[in-house]
């Protein structure tokens, strides 16, 4: 099974992040074009430098389709480099608020033969369940995971992710709903192939998911974020440093912007800021 998969290259590694791709071409080294190819060259060029170090990686599908079908071209050029280069691989969904387009998108890019090869989706659960229902044969039958959006970091979130819906907070009741889609997709370490993507912000919010949803997957979102830390991001794994994963973006990747040696050798800083992340969260997590 994927989950598997991902959970099996975190032990390997003994670091459980994973390497977010979505960034303004404006952020990239002055070596590389504004455009395109030079995005694509650059995401691959970074994830070269990170595949003995990083187990997974994050592909924002909207970052590369906004530039373009040249845009198009490079997503689907960086998810075959990706897998080739031995990393689990997850799409993050365009958004979806139709049960037409669920359809449309699901077998788009989870069917037998989609040109954008990749492990798992991110989707947005909140339009409801004709959202996350087409994708699901996809991970019992396809053997793909499905990660759906419970609680996201960004500083606003709380304004509807945090309100109370009866008893329950709003992403708790969608953790709920999601929770009753993995039924029959447990992998060998508990796991289910239909997981969750959460706050790498809130801890109380990890802590509490982590309790009530023990075989979901937690996907933990925006560890660069301002209020975001490794201690935070502990509460999401089990006893044995299983069942998380936190998704480290423009840290990394733009890592050179906060010294001041410039861009010429961007990518050793991106190797050690995912040095720093990794470190950072085996202080707290032990993965046995």
């Amino acid at each position: 099974m994927a989950i598997d998969k991902l959970q099996e290259k975190i032990r390997k590694l003994k670091n459980p992040s994973i390497l977010e791709l979505a960034l303004p071409l404006s952020d990239m080294p002055s070596s590389f074009s504004q455009d395109a190819p030079g995005y694509g060259a650059f995401c691959r060029e970074l994830l070269d430098g990170m595949k003995d170090s990083i187990p997974a990686v994050r592909v924002s599908f909207s970052a590369f389709a906004l530039l373009g079908s040249d845009g198009i071209a490079e997503l689907q050029k960086l998810l075959h480099t990706a897998a080739e280069l031995g990393y689990y691989v997850l799409l993050d969904a365009p958004e979806i608020v139709s049960p037409m387009m669920a359809n449309t998108t699901a077998e788009a890019l989870l069917g037998e033969n989609s040109r954008f090869p990749c492990d798992g989706l991110v989707i947005s659960g909140y339009a409801g369940s004709d959202i996350i229902k087409p994708f699901l044969p996809y991970c019992k039958k396809g053997k793909k995971d499905l990660f759906v959006v419970a609680r996201t970091a960004n500083k606003s979130a709380p304004e509807l992710q945090d309100l109370l819906a009866g008893s329950r907070l709003v992403h708790a009741a969608a953790a709920d709903h999601v929770n009753r889609y993995g039924g029959g997709t447990e992998g060998k370490y508990g796991y289910t192939q239909v997981g969750i993507l959460a706050a790498a912000s809130s801890a109380e919010s990890l802590r509490s998911l982590r309790s009530k949803y023990p075989r979901l997957f937690l996907l933990l979102d925006g560890y660069d974020y301002p209020n975001a830390n490794a201690k935070n991001c502990a509460n999401a794994f089990d006893k044995f440093g299983h069942g998380a994963a936190a998704c480290g973006g423009t840290g990394i990747s733009c890592a050179w912007k906060q010294t001041e040696s410039g861009d010429s050798d961007w990518l050793s800083h991106a190797r050690a800021a995912a040095d720093r992340m990794k470190k950072n969260l085996t202080r707290y997590v032990t993965i046995l």
